[in-house]
């Protein structure tokens, strides 16, 4: 009997513990008592049986068991509440104190570059702070969240800023989208609407990677993670970006992410600073980093029926402009400059992937847009962390030589700064050595940031030497090759731009730039007589209102290997445009360019004098080479004088783009006054007067100086053109070179049949003879290319012989009249 009873006993234990499927509705009941009644008695629970005719098949040791669990569940959730609090405050803690003992390990990196502009010490940087992060439960955050979220909407929405269309966007369907920009606000602030071929999910994800799209962002961390109640996702992040120039320091930001989905099924992901005052937990100041404030902003995703997505942006930011020196605070007070950055540049993002998705983008050398799109990437990052210099990638400054004008930074540790694309093998690296950076910052006056980056682009013989760039490639054959000295202007050869890729608005271009013929001697053939630059050009569209132009190379050898390592330097052109930049409202024009476009009078033909006539501009120019540790001081050298020579060239190719129609307050531009110039100037009046039988000009000038300045200042475009089979231009005046956009250096690269098009040409050959014989002859209306591919139309053009005291044939001269770009 006593086995028997076990047995039953056992099989009793083995009935009740069994796991029991209950229903909705009996959960619903179970729930109701706990709310009341966490631990109900024995007999509390039989009384549930009774009142609850639903729970009657349900055995009261199941009762029992359901509350025990449920009451477990309850202490684990309260548990796992409170150490996700601890961790976040806890990650938020040490991750800025790991980044404050980084940067205390050496000294700051920015430089204080360009007296002329700046005084040292104009770097803020913020005290370490002596007390730990405040805590924030789960629930303070989402508080913030929600708050962030309807605070966004209202700006995507609705009229919480005050939006104006922003100036120069193209309207119609090809435009990238609407765009707005903030009028009057707090800081400053950009919005965008537009459509992508992209499903919303897809469109959050590229957008979430800012690091991919924002070339001024360094890093993006993602310091904690957790999923809110309501299936939404809260995030905690710490992003650094570049500063733009030398002469300011760089910002970071610490954000509270967002991501939810609305009742309409759009998708949102919005963000903003977090600060002690919110309540939400703070981070340490980072040194040479100034904390700047993300006001609520984010992206509103909403899925189309035929496929594809609607997409709002707003990117509302204070950027702490008291920080930098106040000639650069219109860049961080503009919105245009935001727009441009970043919300359009999100926008672009989205279409290039959606328009590479369906196959409509070619691109050259077989290569994956992926691969491209990662060659820009790091060509745009290694020149940032050259115009940075951070000390946490291994930067540290050098000595002057007592002029201040030229900043020059050492990294001894580049495969620290190159990590894993660099090996001995390919390149890049020499024993005991590193990489030196000399960097300049100054302002520019009356020429359009597109215009001049162009110029560079198209002429860089005005600016490059030959000798330069082959002790760059050296560095990727590893052969020795000595220390040159520098000349700028001194390229022998010529370049050859082979196109790779191109954005699909094109203000992007990556191209190969192939050097031909650099002349390097017998005893130099260690090196290939071609070399070649991957390049990246961008922001050459003058029609582009704040934007920023930049032209980045990088010498590569011929195989051109995916994992290729860069050295990349260049030019970055930034506008500089006051702080009232939506104030002008949505018609103000702000063609850079239209200034460049002149009448028959000397007189603008398209926009605004008085928003033109200042233009200023910040331009950061800077060139990396490799050295070995014997000859750091040679290179160094040979590095500040060569960027002190660009920088002569470039501010010469500057004045010469800017018309000294620009620069009232200035006064004009001289002519050249070499006796050449002058004796050229006479014999050009003396040719019009005997063959067309008036003078040239009205005023009865005698003496060459006079006559040479109306000739220069004359508002007809007149230039000279050699008389050989292949004619060159040699001379032109001011309006002259205005129209070809060039100046007097760059002229013997340009011949006639590159200038006129096919029905200018068609007319010059047929009346070449008639000018030969009798002395000169008028040409129909037409069109001339630039030097940059911009149409300049004219009402009518004359060409004349130009004789020498001799009597014998000099040059060929043509005036253009009644001249302006279309």
């Amino acid at each position: 009997m006593a086995v028997m009873a076990n047995n039953k006993d056992a099989k009793n234990s083995m009935d009740t513990s069994k796991y029991v499927r209950y229903t909705s509705e009996q959960v619903e009941a179970l729930e109701r008592v706990y709310s009341e009644c966490p631990k109900p008695s024995s007999l509390r629970r039989q009384q549930l049986i009774r009142e609850c005719p639903i729970l009657s098949n349900i055995e009261p040791k199941q009762i029992k068991v359901w509350f025990q669990n449920r009451r477990c569940r309850e202490k684990q959730r309260k548990e796992a509440s409170r150490l996700q609090t601890k961790q976040v405050s806890q990650l938020v803690y040490e991750n800025g104190y790991m980044r404050q003992q980084l940067q205390n390990a050496s000294v700051a990196a920015t430089d204080t570059s360009c007296e002329s502009v700046v005084t040292s010490g104009q770097h803020q940087h913020n005290p370490t702070p002596q007390h730990p992060p405040r805590d924030a439960s789960p629930a303070g955050l989402l508080s913030i969240a929600e708050e962030t979220l309807a605070e966004f909407l209202s700006k995507a929405k609705g009229a919480a800023v005050d939006w104006v269309q922003m100036p120069g966007m193209k309207p119609g369907p090809d435009s990238i989208g609407i765009v707005a920009i903030s009028n009057t606000c707090n800081g400053v602030a950009a919005r965008a609407c537009g459509l992508v071929g992209l499903d919303p999910t897809k469109v959050a994800e590229i957008l979430k990677d800012r690091p991919s799209w924002l070339r001024d962002c360094r890093c993006l961390d993602v310091l904690t993670a957790f999923p809110t109640g309501n299936g939404g996702t809260i995030e905690l992040l710490y992003m650094q970006t570049y500063a733009a120039t030398t002469l300011a320091s760089a910002r970071d930001f610490w954000t509270l992410r967002y991501t939810t989905v609305l009742e309409d099924g759009s998708l949102v992901v919005c963000e903003r600073s977090l600060s002690g005052t919110q309540g939400g937990p703070s981070i340490p100041p980072v040194q040479h980093f100034v904390r700047a404030e993300m006001l609520p902003s984010g992206y509103l995703i909403q899925p189309c029926e035929g496929g594809g997505s609607i997409i709002r942006i707003v990117d509302h930011m204070d950027l702490e402009p008291w920080s930098v020196p106040e000639v650069l605070r219109p860049l961080y007070e503009s919105s245009t400059v935001l727009a441009q950055k970043m919300t359009i540049a999100a926008l672009r993002r989205l279409r290039q992937i959606a328009q590479e998705a369906t196959g409509e983008v070619v691109f050259g050398w077989g290569r994956q847009p992926a691969v491209l799109r990662t060659f820009s990437q790091r060509l745009s990052r290694g020149f940032n962390e050259a115009v940075n210099g951070f000390t946490d990638d291994g930067w540290s400054l050098l000595g002057s030589d007592g002029v201040e004008d030229v900043t020059i930074a050492i990294n001894s540790s580049p495969n620290k700064h190159f990590a894993s694309q660099v090996n001995a093998s390919n390149g890049l690296t020499t024993l005991g050595g590193g990489i030196l950076c000399a960097k300049a910052s100054m302002l520019l006056q009356n020429v359009p940031p597109a215009l001049l980056v162009r110029f560079l682009r198209e002429h860089r013989s005005e600016w490059a030497d030959s000798n330069i760039d082959a002790y760059s490639a050296a560095a990727l054959k590893a052969s020795p090759y000595s220390v040159p000295g520098s000349r700028a202007g001194g390229f022998s050869g010529s370049q050859v731009i082979l196109p790779l890729a191109h954005t699909v608005e094109h203000e992007e271009f990556l191209e190969v730039i192939k050097l031909e013929g650099h002349g390097l001697t017998q005893e130099e053939a260690v090196l290939s007589r071609d070399m070649f630059l991957l390049q990246l050009c961008s922001g050459i569209d003058e029609n582009a209102a704040g934007a920023c132009a930049e032209l980045v190379f990088a010498p590569i050898d011929e195989s051109f290997a995916d994992d290729a390592p860069l050295l990349p330097s260049g030019f970055r052109v930034i506008p500089l445009e006051s702080r009232t930049d939506g104030s002008g409202g949505p018609n103000r024009t702000l063609d850079l360019a239209s200034a460049l476009e002149v009448g028959s009078a000397g007189t603008r033909t398209s926009g605004d004098s008085g928003a033109n006539s200042n233009l200023r501009s910040v331009l950061t120019i800077a060139f990396q080479f490799t050295y070995e540790s014997h000859l750091r001081e040679n290179v160094a050298a040979m590095a500040r004088q060569y960027v002190r020579s660009v920088v002569a060239s470039v501010q010469r190719v500057a004045m010469a783009l800017a018309p000294s129609r620009l620069s009232a307050h200035v006064g004009p531009r001289p002519p050249p006054g070499t006796p050449e110039a002058l004796t050229l100037a006479r014999w050009i009046c003396q040719s019009y007067r005997l063959h067309i039988g008036v003078d040239l000009f009205r005023a009865d000038c005698e003496a060459s100086e006079s006559v040479l300045k109306l000739l220069w200042h004359h508002s007809d475009a007149i230039m000279c053109c050699s008389v050989k089979s292949l004619p060159v231009f040699t001379f032109a005046n001011q309006a002259g070179l205005d129209m070809l956009e060039t100046t007097l250096v760059a002229l013997q690269d340009i011949s006639l049949d590159k200038i006129l098009d096919e029905n200018g040409r068609k007319s010059f050959f047929t009346d070449y003879g008639q000018i030969i014989q009798q002395g000169y002859a008028y040409l129909p209306a037409g069109i001339c290319l630039s030097s940059m591919g911009r149409p300049a139309s004219y009402d009518r053009a004359i060409a004349w012989k130009v004789l020498n005291d001799e009597d014998s044939t000099h040059c060929i001269v043509f005036m253009f009249m009644n001249w302006s770009f279309m």
